[in-house]
């Protein structure tokens, strides 16, 4: 495994309902110019075989720029496109399964709400986790309450593995989240419905260089 998810200051996840008229293909090739180093396919509305198409392509041009590209839950789609990783629910596949399926070739991320799932993350061998949803989100139909700032201090002080921050996250927000210590910020609605989506990323880079200052 060469590919780490959380080796990039911006992780972006598709949108495409968000995306102003735009396909994934053209969200995508507008978020890798910008200099954004890993990508996360979330589609719930479109048919497999859809999917499977517009997965095709994406996973070309990300191997094409060297930008990790993950599969959000179906594993099998994420297996059939030969995508770098997949990143499930608490109520998906085990992650000691999904190594099984992918013979250990795919990086595994888990989307944790609690210090409990961090620990319990950890322990089945999940690659990463995601870490919220920290503020309110609309992208996600059965998306649990916010966790607040409290769990992301947790993960800070306590947890050694990688970790995303995610959900409702902001431009104004993100000065803070990186002061309380987290590198690497995951986006839908910020980035994928911004007008000018290079410029809205040197925006929210410029405010995570701040929280990086003394």
């Amino acid at each position: 495994m060469t590919k780490k998810p959380c080796d990039t200051d911006i992780y972006c996840l598709t949108g495409e309902e968000f995306s102003k008229g735009r396909s994934n293909i053209e969200v995508v090739r507008q978020v890798i110019e910008a200099g954004v180093k890993t990508v996360q396919y979330r589609e719930k509305e479109k048919s497999k075989l859809a999917m499977y198409r517009e997965c095709l392509i994406l996973r070309t041009m990300t191997r094409d720029a060297g930008v990790s590209f993950i599969v959000n839950d179906y594993v099998d789609l994420a297996m059939a496109v030969e995508a770098d990783g997949v990143h499930v629910g608490q109520t998906d596949l085990p992650v000691p399964v999904i190594r099984n399926l992918t013979g250990g070739a795919m990086i595994i991320g888990l989307s944790t709400h609690s210090p409990e799932q961090a620990v319990k993350a950890v322990e089945m061998g999940a690659d990463y986790i995601g870490v919220g949803p920290l503020f309110t989100t609309k992208t996600k139909k059965d998306v649990c309450a916010p966790v607040g700032l409290d769990y992301l201090d947790y993960v800070v002080k306590s947890m050694d593995i990688p970790f995303v921050v995610i959900g409702g996250i902001k431009e104004q927000h993100v000065t803070d989240l990186v002061r309380r210590g987290a590198s690497c910020v995951a986006m839908i609605t910020e980035i994928v419905g911004a007008d000018d989506i290079g410029d809205k990323i040197r925006t929210i880079r410029n405010n995570m260089k701040k929280g990086k200052k003394p």
